[in-house]
Formats: structure tokens, sequence, C-alpha cells
């Protein structure tokens, strides 16, 4: 029986992959502290933990009818992203996935009222949301596989909870595979005009683009270092006010694997919490206490932002 040894929720902005000397001028010298905390984070969990998967549950991919996971045997290739080409051109990646994982989430679909198809396509495409954060957690760390699940642009707080109720079940199909599952995103996600937002690149949080949205994220954190995911998952819709980048179907889909309101994990900052052109950042970590979460619900009442 497989199951989830850790989980986060990390911010894979694309400040984080340029280089040093860039970050510094954008950032009125400084280092970042996105890029120490993924380091850390790497020295103590991905490099520590007995783990054989990752699985990204990827802001940046929106399906339509479905939710997708990838199902290739390996993943390689040059990335160069469509939003932000210069500077994320060509960068080099190459992983192995995980097939009968990705199968296993796929078949528990029907059973948590969803659509879930695993694809094996070389030709689909990778987002940085993925690319990112496998450049500083799984690079030179060959033998761990990665998998990618998108959210839904059609669905809702609910399906992606359900999306989240199968991936544990396809986890816990598997023979003794050991995973970590990686929310990849933000907080609050507006981002200063484009006249402005050169005034707005330093990672101080005061350039959030408001103190109402800075408020809301950092409430946010404090709760889930208290790990009160219920807190979170009932204010939804307050916090939905803020822009939270996806609709934060990225946490939704790892909170609904991990027990939902039930989950009491608390988390573990890496980092401090940071802006990124007026969106809020901020690497959370849950390991796995005794009793920290639970096996997802199989009813299939909805929940209610």
């Amino acid at each position: 029986m497989g199951e989830i040894v850790g989980a986060g929720l990390l911010a894979h902005v694309p400040t984080i992959v340029l280089p040093r000397e860039e970050r510094l001028e954008l950032n009125e010298g400084r280092e970042i502290t996105l890029v120490t905390g993924l380091e850390e984070l790497r020295r103590e969990v991905f490099e520590t933990v007995d783990y054989d998967t990752v699985v990204v549950l990827d802001s940046h991919w929106a399906t339509t009818v479905e939710f997708v996971a990838t199902a290739q045997r390996r993943r390689a290739g040059l990335f160069t992203s469509e939003e932000l080409p210069r500077g994320m051109c060509r960068m080099p990646y190459d992983f192995p996935g995980d097939p009968e994982l990705a199968h296993n989430i796929a078949r528990f679909a029907d059973e948590h009222g969803t659509w879930i198809t695993a694809i094996d396509d070389d030709h689909l495409p990778i987002y940085y949301a993925t690319i990112n954060l496998w450049k500083f957690l799984g690079e030179g760390l060959p033998d761990k596989r990665w998998v990618s699940i998108g959210v839904c642009q059609t669905g809702d707080m609910e399906d992606h909870l359900r999306l989240g109720r199968a991936l544990a079940d396809g986890i816990a199909a598997t023979e003794g595979r050991r995973v970590l599952l990686i929310a990849s995103g933000a907080l609050s996600h507006t981002f200063w005009p484009l006249r402005e937002l050169r005034d707005h690149e330093s990672s101080d949080p005061s350039h959030v683009f408001t103190p109402q949205a800075r408020a809301a994220d950092e409430e946010r954190i404090a709760w889930f270092k208290e790990g009160r995911h219920d807190r979170v998952l009932r204010t939804m819709g307050e916090f939905g006010r803020y822009k939270p980048e996806a609709k934060f179907f990225h946490y939704l889909m790892m909170a609904g694997a991990l027990g939902e309101e039930a989950c009491t994990a608390p988390a573990r900052q890496y980092g401090e919490y940071e802006n990124s052109i007026g969106t809020g950042q901020v690497h959370l970590w849950f390991d796995r206490p005794g009793g920290g979460w639970t096996a997802p619900r199989t009813d299939k009442e909805p929940v209610r932002a």
C-alpha cells in the first residue's frame, strides 16, 4: 500500500531561475529568500526523506473537460516559457515519470464522481510551475519520478477536492509507493499593471498588490502553521476576493488528498513571505506527524466554499 509522506505549498515564480546577478539587481541587491528557502527544503527534505515519486499539482496547467495526469515513462527536452521567454529560455529538463501511479489515480475517477485521464503523449506541454521546482528539488536526483496534474478550469472547489481524494486512493493502490505532493502556486495573485510593475519588483511584501491581500495571505500562513486547514477551507469564499492563483485549486487538490478539514498537519516555512510583482508567495512544508492527516472523504456531498 502506498502513502503520502510529505506535502508542500510552494512558490514557482520566474525570478527563482534567473541568474543570481539578475535576481540581486531586481531585489535591491538582496537575494530573494524564495531561492534560499528552496535550497534549504531540498537539503532537509528532498535529499533526506525516503520517497519514490513527486506529484506536482500544477496551477499553470489548465485543462477543460477532465483532469489530466502525466503518464510518460520519461520527460525530457528544452523548455521556453510562452509567458516569459526572455527569463525562462531553453531550460533543459530530464526526469522519469510514474505511469503506474498516473493510471492508478485515473482508475478512481468514477468512485469520486469526477473525470481523470492519464496521458502518455511525449508532446504534451510542460509548464514552469513544474519545471522551476524540479530545477531546485529534483535535478541531480535521477531516480526520483515526477508526475504533474493540472487544474481544471471548468471545475470548482468540490471538483478539486474530489481530484485530491482520487489522488490519495491512487497512491494507496500502489505497491508501497512513497509520494511527496507539491501544490505549486501562489497565494493572492494580482499583478501590478505593466506601466507600474517595474516599480514593484522587490521581494519586500510591502509591494503586494493591496494591504488587504497581504493581510489575507498572512492570516492563512498563520493558520497553516497552526495546522488549521479547516479554517483555510471554510473561508475559501472570503479568500477568493484576493484572487489566489488558479482559485487556489492547487492547494485544494492537495487538501483533498490529505483529509480536508480533518487534516491538522502544521506547516514549516522555508524562506520569507515575499512579493512577486504584486502577488503573495511563500514556501510551506507539511510533514506527516502521527495522525497529521487522514484518509480522504468518500462521500459525494459537495463541500461549499
